[in-house]
């Protein structure tokens, strides 16, 4: 046994760490959290647009708040997840080599 071994090991394993980093900044990307919230939350208030009576829209004067309100949030959930699978999130760059100190 030598100490190509036992390095090889401790290579595999900073690799496999480094690849568990970079799924885990990729699930808990800001975007993804933000848009799918925001998608959710649109299509939740949508459907209390759709099903809203004319006393509530009358009381908003005339406009369907909650559907106009709904879509816009469901847009702006959809432009975010967009943007996260046309522009992903980069890997960290790979650790500089240790240089002697003097």
């Amino acid at each position: 046994m030598s100490d190509s071994f036992s390095d090889k090991n401790v290579q595999d394993e900073v690799s496999e760490l480094e690849t568990k980093s970079v799924t885990a900044a990729r699930l808990f990307d800001i975007r993804r959290i933000i848009g799918g919230l925001f998608a959710v939350y649109g299509v939740i208030v949508m459907i209390a647009g759709f099903t809203a009576s004319d006393a509530e829209i009358d009381k908003a004067q005339g406009v369907n708040i909650n559907l106009w309100t709904g879509v816009g949030m469901l847009v702006l959930g959809i432009f975010f997840l967009t943007w996260l699978k046309l522009r992903p999130t980069a890997p960290p760059p790979p650790p500089l080599e240790d240089t002697p100190e003097k």
